[in-house]
């Protein structure tokens, strides 16, 4: 079996193609065979040390969290899956492992692939499905009827918190740039704001929930933007953001959680067509390193990057 993996953290350049062998199942553990794997910013944040006070200082370590793909092997214990079925969800950041032939992941970090999502579609649901989920409904407790705004609405995690608050009864407004203007609009957003041509701090709306899934806005405009009660969703969790969070209640830091109830929830909602990111660019295992660098580069894509394992 072949996975990128990388020696020690650092830059792009340290990524390579290996061989590698899977690693028998333990108690609570599922082994898939990886048919795409979805990229996402945490890729290269966990392989640059960004994280290394969790994912520690084991190597190699390989690249990748989202994947969908059919499951080989289950360890004992493990009852949410089987043998031959198709599956969607993550590896834990201290593990990745998913731009690979195969991966071992947590029962509760899969969900059964719907038969009528793809699996394309199916790989993009983890990290920005999960993500989204924590913030609106784990944390804001949204209710129809309310207002979000979305702070990078056309990102990945943007589209689908704009999808999940519209399926939950919200109305929407967001930034993004102006080249995905016309990609925001089609989502049916309310208002939509060009982010380099507005300062937000001058509109006039307030919201209850403002969802700043860029990690670009400053605490003190995102808090300036909230109705009473509103809270402020921050997807860029830093140590002096959390203790801020301590002494106020209306900002709240998201750290990616994923449960087997969210993992299932996602799949129900995108079988209802409810949640869905494009998929705009596909290759092979062979090729993806080129384009993790790109992407870790600033290149910027209106829709999900996967690789396709052959």
């Amino acid at each position: 079996m072949r996975r990128i993996e990388y020696q020690k953290y650092g830059g792009p350049e340290g990524m390579h193609l290996a061989d590698f062998e899977l690693p028998d199942v333990k108690t609570g553990e599922v082994a898939v065979k990886v048919h795409f794997a979805a990229l996402n910013p945490v890729d290269w944040k966990v392989r640059n040390g960004d994280l290394k006070l969790v994912t520690g200082k084991t190597f190699p370590r390989a690249m990748g969290c989202d994947f969908s793909g059919t499951v080989l092997a289950i360890g004992a214990g493990v009852t949410r899956v089987k043998p031959g079925d198709a599956v969607f969800g993550l590896t834990h950041v201290k593990n990745c492992g998913a731009t690979a032939d195969a991966v071992i992941a947590k029962e509760t970090f899969l969900a059964k692939k719907p038969e009528t999502v793809s699996f394309e579609d199916a790989a993009c649901l983890g990290t920005p499905g999960v993500t989204a989920w924590n913030g609106l409904i784990d944390k804001a407790r949204l209710k129809a009827g309310q207002h979000v705004f979305v702070n990078g609405c056309t990102g990945a995690v943007g589209e689908a918190t704009v999808q999940i608050a519209k399926m939950l009864g919200a109305t929407v407004s967001g930034s993004c740039s102006a080249q995905s203007l016309a990609r925001a609009q089609e989502m049916g957003l309310k208002t939509v704001y060009d982010y380099r041509a507005t300062d937000l701090s001058t509109i006039g709306d307030r919201f209850d929930v403002v969802y700043d899934t860029s990690g670009a806005m400053p605490v003190a405009l995102g808090l300036s933007l909230l109705l009473k009660g509103g809270v402020f969703l921050d997807i860029d969790p830093t140590p002096v953001k959390l203790l801020r969070a301590l002494f106020n209640r209306r900002l709240k830091p998201i750290i990616c959680t994923t449960r087997a109830d969210i993992l299932d929830g996602l799949a129900k909602v995108a079988v209802s067509k409810k949640l869905r990111l494009p998929v705009v660019e596909t290759v092979p295992l062979a090729d993806a390193i080129p384009l993790l660098t790109a992407l870790e580069r600033g290149r910027k894509l209106p829709g999900k990057a996967l690789v396709a394992m052959q």
